[in-house]
């Protein structure tokens, strides 16, 4: 029987800054050997105050970024409160271990980075495809390029980098892996995480073709 074909590759990289977090990912999305999406968005906003990275299977990548966007909608509205980052990071690690335990025929493998601020500060959150949660206070990647992307970031990361700095850290960690990782390509887009929200503050787009 031939195996089901779907979705996924990718590279992504959170930091924590002393003035805010990092988020980047490539914009490359695979079948197989074959490119199936040259501008896959991969960093989405959740709220004004959090944002989330994504790898592994798409479909269930996005379907689990509806929910966890509107289950936060919903205890915002419930409560009256916003949900602090610790508990939406823990929500989504409930969805995910749910997700890739249930029967299906195309496994739901998601690797998500959280990263956001409350009124206890930055937190970054490692969510594994297995439902385990860790927090990170230095520096996280995921994805099928991200060992090429901790050479970068164990070499160039340093404790308390502003977000300016770990800006141009992110690009050359997402850069590294392109060159070497074949389901990471096409461009980088870069998020900021600070007191101001989140805001894209690096975004390119790779063309590779060559025109006569």
């Amino acid at each position: 029987m031939e195996s089901v074909q779907f979705k996924k590759g990718t590279t992504t990289v959170g930091m924590m800054c002393k003035d805010g977090i990092v988020l980047a990912a490539d914009k490359r999305a695979t079948v197989g050997y074959l490119v199936a999406d040259k501008k896959s968005q991969k960093i989405f906003k959740i709220n004004e105050r959090m944002a989330i990275t994504m790898a592994g299977t798409v479909s269930d990548a996005q379907l689990l970024y509806k929910l966890i966007k509107a289950e936060l909608k919903l205890k915002q509205l419930r409560t009256e409160r916003d949900p602090n980052v610790k508990e939406s990071a823990n929500l989504l690690a409930g969805m995910i271990y749910s997700n890739i335990r249930k029967f299906s025929i195309i496994p739901g493998i998601s690797h998500f980075l959280l990263g956001g601020f409350d009124g206890e500060g930055l937190h970054l959150y490692d969510l594994f495809a297995d439902g385990s949660i860790t927090e990170i206070d230095d520096y996280v990647s995921t994805g099928s390029g991200s060992v090429i992307a901790y050479g970068v970031l164990e070499t160039m990361y340093k404790k308390d980098i502003p977000v300016k700095e770990a800006v141009q850290v992110a690009v050359k960690a997402v850069s590294a892996a392109m060159s070497r990782d074949t389901g990471t390509g096409e461009g980088i887009d870069v998020v900021a995480i600070t007191s101001e929200g989140v805001k894209t503050v690096f975004e390119k787009r790779i063309d590779a073709a060559i025109r006569a």
